[in-house]
């Protein structure tokens, strides 16, 4: 790693780590929502995974880091959950992509500590 990479992981992870929070919680309300809000709520829902997986292959295209498949893969499950009516299990995958992502930031977060730069 260098520093250009780091600095780029260290800042993915946190854009990336933000949106799975989200989503997350987005999954958690999806539930309580009257029967005629769930088609938008899943559209929104749906949308939100997506842009999370952009950043995701941005992140590993930018950085070589094969470390990021280990997130691409749980966030694709995540939305072949949604695809599949079972929102509620995607959950358990974007925990998944979010320990993993916490992971590289932490990684990159003390590369550019040993350089003095954070």
């Amino acid at each position: 790693m260098n520093t250009h990479e780091a600095i780029i992981a260290f800042s993915q992870s946190e854009k990336i780590k933000s949106g799975i929070i989200w989503v997350t919680n987005a999954l958690e309300l999806f539930g309580g929502l009257p029967p005629q809000d769930k088609p938008g709520g899943e559209k929104i829902i749906k949308m939100i995974v997506g842009m999370i997986a952009h950043e995701v292959h941005l992140a590993k295209r930018l950085t070589k880091d094969a470390a990021w498949d280990s997130v691409e893969n749980p966030a694709d499950m995540a939305m072949v959950m949604i695809n599949s009516g079972v929102p509620q299990e995607a959950s358990f995958h974007l925990t998944q992509a979010l320990r993993q992502v916490t992971n590289i930031g932490q990684r990159s977060m003390s590369f550019l500590k040993e350089k003095a730069l954070l």
